[in-house]
């Protein structure tokens, strides 16, 4: 109880701190929490998480903008109408910062989900971004998951459509559970969040082959996104 009270404290300080300065991008990290991942592998999906936020090379990117700040947030997603803001925003303006959210993420338990509703998660986020006690020159989702939407109040394409016209921008980072290939040669689910999912400027999926690749896509993915203005897509790898 006293590690979630400090955390909660810290995270408390740190949006209000927030409120007080710029910064180059808001992301909210949205993860998929529904029910096809198992305990090992949500843990898995957790520390990849803090990994990413403390690797030096993304650590460089949230400095190396004009601001040299960045503002992060972390959702849980799974079933209709319960994504779930587990770690609220933290401004990172250093290894110091980056740790505590990473802590944050690792200690609190797990949100109950349910199934895909990924226009939900969506939404979810983009109105946690409209609550962001900041100044951000760019406002990103980044919403992971291993299969398409099915259970939406809203559904993802039009999900999408709405943060697009606030201004954000959406990515994915599919996780890809079998060798399926889509009508264009791609991963089938790397199809499917190209239509389905992503949009705004630069957006993109990234592909993580397997629940152990997820942490190094993840740092692949937010370095591109913290960087700001790179167009790309599905390489293949």
């Amino acid at each position: 109880m006293r590690v979630a009270a400090a955390l909660a404290a810290a995270c408390l300080w740190a949006a209000s701190a927030a409120a007080q300065v710029g910064v180059d991008t808001a992301l909210v990290l949205a993860v998929d929490a529904s029910g096809s991942i198992d305990t090992a592998e949500f843990r898995l999906q957790k520390e990849g998480i803090a990994g990413a936020v403390t690797d030096p090379q993304v650590l460089r990117a949230m400095q190396g903008g004009i601001q040299g700040r960045v503002a992060l947030a972390y959702v849980e997603w799974g079933g209709p109408g319960m994504a779930a803001t587990v770690v609220d925003w933290i401004v990172i303006d250093g290894r110091a910062a980056a740790e505590r959210f990473a802590a944050a993420v690792v200690a609190a338990p797990r949100s109950p989900q349910s199934y895909n509703a990924l226009g939900d998660a969506i939404d979810h986020a983009a109105a946690l971004l409209d609550r962001c006690p900041c100044t951000p020159s760019r406002r990103v989702i980044d919403i992971s998951g291993d299969n398409p939407d099915n259970r939406s109040a809203r559904p993802a394409p039009m999900a999408r459509d709405a943060a697009v016209r606030a201004g954000i921008t959406v990515n994915a980072l599919a996780i890809l559970e079998d060798g399926g290939m889509g009508a264009r040669g791609k991963p089938w689910l790397v199809e499917n969040y190209e239509a389905e999912v992503i949009g705004g400027p630069g957006a993109f999926v990234e592909v993580a082959r397997d629940r152990a690749d997820f942490a190094a896509a993840l740092r692949r993915k937010m370095i591109l996104e913290i960087a700001g203005g790179t167009v790309r897509g599905f390489a293949g790898r």
